[in-house]
């Protein structure tokens, strides 16, 4: 390594933060515009624009500190210790972060992609056992190999470059999914064909947006009353039991040490998302997953699902499931965005929704042909969904693989941007 590069502390780099939570008991302090960044922001994005939670104006000045936009954020607290991420606007957060206001003239984006791989590190510097936490002076004590500026930067632009290409595929692939929503909300929640035959907007031989011309004969041109409310005539309710595949007794399992003696290339997957990578897998194909217990429900009512494909392994904290044909396994994603689970979850301390208090929520068929049509038209989307995930684990794991070799020097950005231009990156 050149001898350029200098060891400095974080302390030294800039103002450590560490935020806190506004009182519960003030509902004035929540609802505003000011984003309000929590651990459960941290959900693999290098940049956090937006938050699950905002803060108004007053809740934000109860907090004290705003962590400025190219701030780095850290998760100091807890399971989820160690995650970092660039804060993408001015924002605050709670006491499970400190944050580093890097000073010039040094480059954010370096010291992120430094603390973003040292979780280890961090979780070992951290104090207590039940409820591990680095406080905001230990972590200032952190130390960082930084070369000069003008490679800081260059490292930051070859690591930024493969992220970037990760984000864009990220933002596709959340707008091919809101067009899937949009669509199942205006079949199979407004009834939106069926209210534009009854009011004349779509006549035979017409095609409207989301309603090719060839599938007016598959809607009905009146609504009926049903224990729902009214729905088109001749769907019928019944029960998310009798329309999807359940394969809950093919789950094994893995406590932490099978894990760590088990380590592979397949995810093993948990109520909320990918908790490990194991040595073998269980199921094989393109599956739903809705969380049982622990992270069952969303703050809005809604499940916890994950929408998985390739080989996997899945412990017994999410139930898998496939749709039922003609009922595809993306109809029944999508119906989990619009049907609340909050009613069928037991359980204060640790929320549970059960095999079968799910198979009795409501599900609406609306025949098989409606729902053959409907796959035709979103199962391009979520193709596309699909390979954008798989390209960009990919480049992150060219990310990955590159990162500790720039920072560390053993890889200089010559070489780096070489081996990035034979890949045609």
């Amino acid at each position: 390594m050149a001898g350029e590069w200098r060891e400095v502390t974080l302390d030294q780099l800039g103002r450590i933060v560490t935020g806190k939570t506004p009182p519960r008991s003030r509902p004035d302090y929540f609802g505003g515009d000011i984003p309000f960044v929590t651990p459960t922001d941290f959900d693999g994005r290098r940049i956090i624009d937006t938050t699950g939670r905002y803060l108004t104006k007053s809740g934000a000045d109860c907090v004290g500190v705003r962590i400025p936009e190219r701030a780095i954020m850290v998760s100091c607290i807890g399971s989820d210790m160690g995650k970092a991420a660039v804060a993408g606007r001015d924002c605050v957060t709670n006491q499970q972060i400190n944050s580093i206001i890097v000073a010039d003239p040094n480059d954010p984006l370096f010291v992120y992609y430094n603390l973003s791989i040292r979780k280890v590190e961090i979780r070992g510097a951290a104090s207590g056992s039940a409820q591990p936490i680095l406080n905001k002076s230990s972590f200032g004590k952190l130390r960082i190999l930084l070369p000069p500026l003008p490679e800081q930067r260059a490292i930051a632009h070859i690591l930024g470059t493969l992220d970037d290409k990760i984000e864009l595929n990220r933002r596709r692939s959340e707008t091919l999914e809101q067009i899937a929503r949009a669509l199942f909300k205006a079949w199979f929640v407004d009834f939106e064909p069926v209210r534009a035959k009854m009011e004349g907007r779509w006549l035979r031989g017409q095609s409207l947006p989301g309603l090719p011309a060839h599938l007016y004969d598959l809607f009905p041109d009146r609504l009926v009353d049903s224990e729902l409310g009214e729905i088109p005539e001749g769907w019928r309710v019944g029960r998310l039991g009798d329309y999807c595949l359940n394969f809950d007794s093919k789950r094994v399992p893995l406590s932490g040490r099978d894990r760590a003696n088990r380590k592979g290339s397949f995810p093993y997957y948990g109520a909320a998302g990918v908790m490990d990578y194991v040595d073998d897998y269980l199921f094989d194909g393109i599956y739903l997953l809705v969380g049982e217990d622990g992270s069952v429900m969303r703050e809005d009512g809604l499940g916890v699902t994950q929408y998985v494909w390739g080989k996997f392994w899945v412990n017994n904290h999410a139930h898998v499931l496939q749709g039922k044909p003609p009922v595809s396994t993306e109809q029944l994603y999508l119906y989990f965005a619009f049907e609340s689970v909050a009613p069928y979850v037991t359980g204060a301390v640790q929320p549970k929704l059960s095999q079968g208090r799910m198979n009795t929520m409501p599900f609406l068929f609306a025949g098989e042909e409606v729902c053959l049509e409907f796959h035709k038209l979103v199962e391009p989307w979520f193709a596309k969904v699909r390979a954008c995930a798989e390209e960009s684990r990919t480049l992150a794991a060219l990310r990955d693989a590159l990162l500790p070799k720039l920072i560390s020097g053993e890889l200089r950005v010559k070489d780096a941007e070489r081996f990035l231009k034979e890949r045609g990156l």
